[in-house]
Order: structure tokens, then C-alpha cells, then sequence
């Protein structure tokens, strides 16, 4: 029947100078927010050779807005380092784009389960460009052709590829 699409906000806080999270998030996904606010803050001093500090001077505060549905599974930091980085760069994420993949210290993208189902909720959800793990092709490329229909898909193997595809540009790397 398919998945259910998750949203990520993250805005400024004047709680201190740390990440805040709040969404009934298991243990795994805090996990994932710690690597993710971790490489976000590596990402971005890469991006702009430590210029912006946002990610390390400021508080933020995270949120998964999924009402009272507990969520834990490591399929999530890619997107929450985009989220991160998209308030650390005052930059939107493009609108028509959906992504899953768990990412190490060192920006690798690891591969997720329920491809099936996270392609069909994005499908649901109006997006027409999904980002995948590279390790994922085959689970995608397996696919019935009415569920890929209507989709682009792009895969990634290190978070740069995210990065690129999420807000349309090229970073100065």
C-alpha cells in the first residue's frame, strides 16, 4: 500500500547553542540527527572554508512533524543533513524532490529498506524526482513500471551527489 512521507524542519533557536530535536523519534533516528548535524557542520565548512558558522555557533531546533506516529529506522540522514543545511545556508531544498539514505561521519550514503513503499508515498505526495542510495539501484530498477512511471530517479553514493540534486547547483567543491 506504500509508505508514508516524513518532513523535516529546521529553523534557528535562541535555546542555546545546540541541536534540539522533538518528533517521537527513536533511538536510531537520534542517532542519525547527531551524524547528520556532525557532517552538515564538516559539509558546509568544506563548502565555504569555515566562513559559516551556523551549524556550530547557533541553536537549532529540528522537528519530524508526524503527530503522535513513533518513527525510528536509519533511512533518514540524508534529508535531515539537507534540512540542516538548508537553514545553515538560508537556502530552500527544491519542492519536487524526496530522498532517503543514511549517511556516515564521512558523507557515504548507505543503502535503505522499503524502497517500494517510500517511492510509492512520494508518488502520493506530488514529488516527481527521488533521490536513492546508489546501493538501491536494483530495488529501484525492479520496480512495476507503473510505480516508476512519472519518477526520476537519481542515486547517490556520497552526500555531494544529495547536495547537488536537493538544491540545483554545484557546490564549490
Amino acid at each position: 500500500m506504500g509508505g508514508a512521507t516524513l518532513y523535516i524542519e529546521t529553523i534557528g533557536s535562541k535555546l542555546g547553542k545546540s541541536l534540539n530535536t522533538t518528533g517521537r523519534m527513536g533511538e536510531v533516528m537520534k542517532e542519525s540527527t547527531s551524524i547528520s548535524h556532525t557532517y552538515a557542520d564538516k559539509f558546509l565548512q568544506m563548502l565555504d572554508g569555515g566562513e559559516n558558522k551556523a551549524l556550530r555557533d547557533e541553536g537549532m531546533h529540528m522537528h519530524i512533524p508526524e503527530g503522535a506516529t513513533p518513527k525510528d529506522g536509519p533511512s533518514a540522514g540524508c534529508a535531515m543533513t539537507t534540512s540542516l543545511l538548508s537553514y545553515a545556508l538560508n537556502k530552500p531544498v527544491r519542492n519536487n524532490v524526496a530522498m532517503t539514505g543514511e549517511i556516515t561521519l564521512t558523507g557515504k550514503v548507505l543503502p535503505v529498506g522499503g524502497i517500494k513503499e517510500k517511492t510509492i508515498a512520494a508518488k502520493r505526495s506530488g514529488i516527481d524526482t527521488i533521490i536513492l542510495p546508489v546501493d538501491n539501484r536494483k530495488d529501484f530498477e525492479e520496480l512495476p513500471d507503473y510505480i516508476q512511471e512519472g519518477i526520476t530517479v537519481h542515486y547517490a553514493d556520497y552526500y555531494r551527489d544529495v547536495y547537488d540534486i536537493a538544491f540545483g547547483d554545484d557546490p564549490v567543491l
